[in-house]
């Protein structure tokens, strides 16, 4: 086995352009890209099918006309149009013996604005969901409705088990190769629907698919011309293995027992959760000129905020309403970051936010425990999720998955091994996890932007599996090692990963970055809404009670905040600016 160490060098220097700020950025100016021109389909779907059978390494597996109506968001149809599904480069594996494709799904509307979008989806990937790029909180529209030809994959693999880790060539294709083999055989497929190529090229996705937004905008910048990333996980191992630390210091301090092992969610009940969370926002919450039960200025936050003493602390039992010193000591460390037994940081910090005590946990008769929101994320996918990702995905040798134990994979393996072996590699797996999960190097993007390229990232604030801070960290890179007119985070609020939480989580970001490919004009404010009752993308359950049900906010470029402008109804995005 061996390492490679040259990319522990590179995955680190997100994490070290965070010490300032930068004071330079590339010099080059930037082409100016013209804007997209639409066009009708040639052919009907069903003419199609003849005239893409050529097509190298693919087989067409359906094309059929989806009526207008079919699908609906925001409560509004989705104009008729063409969808193809097909899968490429069919194979057996020379080392599990099983069968392995890239299924793909195009959707091709009959009015078409000249816009290619690549939809890149969460989670270990292994469904090909429905090609119509929606993104945030109960989205109002998608890129479908908007006239783009949208592409959706399972990047190489069936179903969400990570057994597929057992294919060297399947971990690759989940890693980045799916995306540079989908994206020709995707604009020929237009070529031959429209008679042209896209004018414009997009790739947007959240989470994992936040992850291959990244990749395309670093190995296949060629191809795109704007970059949506959400949550983007680009440093997905070693956030994985920061999931496994979280777990085994919450297990010091849960107290029921379920299936031979400790109820994680036990270790801070919904109550306790929310309880941090209140204080977080009784702390923080006029920091930016408005009570409203918002922190805005997170970072103010954290020099104020002080868990040990705005927590009340239990002098007797617990009961929802205070913490024990132990698992004030346990959170500390969670949200600390954890780092290797010689001090090595594994992954980013996370701040204390009001979004901390969203969702819920459970256990159900004879089950495992579930949940939502945080509680998903922190008691949950760190032992049924982050566990198989890390062991059989991103491990060299992988475990056996047949004989795998999650959980106790989960809670006994040895951390520091763990942390190693996401940069090693052997003659069968040739390129070591932090190679095919991550972006050679994620702050040079100097492709993307001297092409005219864009770049906007946003993320929750209060996401418990991908930090913002490491987002945070990213830009400061990105504009120190490339520069700062093509790059764009939004942070926002209280929001979890993707969406939810007490946030105005409701956005079009798509919008504003298609503005700034295509007529040079950047987004500053971007406003988002809150989804109370009744509203037509479906309502938020973690939206405090106390908030208007279509509160409007000013999300903001980092490090600007939404700050209260001193009049005016606090419900409203008008009445904030971001300083």
């Amino acid at each position: 086995m061996r390492l490679q160490k040259p990319f522990a060098r590179l995955s680190m220097l997100a994490f070290a352009a965070a010490c300032a700020w930068p004071t330079s950025q590339a010099a080059t100016p930037l082409p100016k890209l013209t804007p997209a021109t639409g066009a009708p389909l040639v052919e009907d779907c069903s003419a199609l099918l003849a005239k893409l059978s050529p097509l190298p390494n693919t087989q067409i597996t359906a094309t059929e006309l989806v009526k207008e109506g079919t699908l609906t968001v925001g409560g509004q149809a989705i104009a008729e149009h063409c969808r193809v599904a097909g899968k490429m480069h069919e194979r057996t594996s020379p080392v599990d013996g099983k069968s392995y494709a890239i299924g793909f799904e195009m959707r091709l509307p009959k009015n078409w604005n000249g816009r290619f979008l690549h939809q890149g989806n969460g989670g270990i990937d292994g469904v090909v969901h429905p090609a119509v790029g929606g993104f945030g909180g109960g989205p109002l529209t998608n890129a479908l409705q908007q006239g783009f030809a949208v592409l959706s994959s399972d990047a190489g693999h069936t179903g969400g088990n990570p057994s597929f880790g057992v294919d060297p060539q399947a971990r690759l294709d989940y890693g980045y190769q799916a995306v540079g083999k989908l994206t020709p055989m995707a604009k020929t497929v237009i070529t031959a629907a429209y008679g042209k190529q896209p004018d414009r090229s997009y790739f947007a996705g959240c989470s994992n698919g936040g992850r291959h937004a990244m990749v395309a905008a670093t190995r296949y910048f060629q191809d795109y011309d704007g970059i949506l990333a959400g949550a983007p996980a680009y440093n997905l191992p070693r956030a994985a293995i920061a999931n496994l630390a979280g777990a085994r210091l919450y297990q010091t301090v849960a107290t029921q027992e379920v299936k031979n092992h400790m109820d994680l969610a036990t270790a801070l009940t919904d109550k306790e959760r929310q309880l941090v969370a209140d204080k977080v926002v009784e702390r923080c919450d006029a920091l930016d000129g408005a009570k409203d039960g918002m922190v805005q200025n997170v970072a103010a936050c954290q020099q104020v905020f002080s868990l040990k003493k705005d927590v009340p602390s239990c002098t007797g039992e617990r009961d929802g309403a205070c913490l024990s010193d132990k698992q004030k000591e346990v959170l500390s460390q969670i949200f600390a970051g954890p780092k290797t037994r010689k001090g090595q940081r594994i992954y980013a910090s996370f701040p204390f936010d009001s979004g901390f005590g969203a969702g819920k946990s459970g256990v159900p008769a004879g089950g495992s425990p579930v949940g939502s929101g945080v509680a998903f994320w922190e008691f949950f996918a760190s032992t049924n999720l982050d566990s198989g990702a890390t062991g059989i995905i991103f491990k060299v040798p992988p475990e056996s998955p047949e004989n795998f134990k999650s959980v106790a994979f989960s809670l006994t393996t040895d951390l520091d091994a763990l942390f190693s072996g996401i940069y090693a590699s052997n003659d069968v797996y040739k390129e070591a996890a932090m190679s095919f999960m991550t972006p050679p190097n994620p702050t040079d993007m100097k492709g993307l932007r001297n092409k005219g390229g864009k770049i906007i990232v946003y993320h929750g604030v209060s996401d418990s599996i991908f930090s913002i801070h490491d987002s945070e960290a990213w830009l400061r890179g990105v504009q120190k090692n490339t520069g700062k007119d093509f790059a764009k985070l939004y942070p926002i609020p209280g929001m979890g990963h993707c969406s939810g939480g007490p946030a105005t989580d409701q956005m079009d970001i798509l919008t504003p970055l298609v503005k700034w490919v295509e007529e040079g004009v950047a987004p500053e404010a971007i406003v988002a809404s809150a989804r109370g009752a009744g509203n037509a993308g479906g309502a938020n359950p973690d939206l405090p009670t106390t908030w208007d049900a279509a509160r409007t906010r000013p999300l903001c470029p980092f490090p600007h905040v939404a700050r209260y402008k001193g009049s005016g109804d606090l419900e409203k995005a008008e009445n904030f600016s971001c300083k």
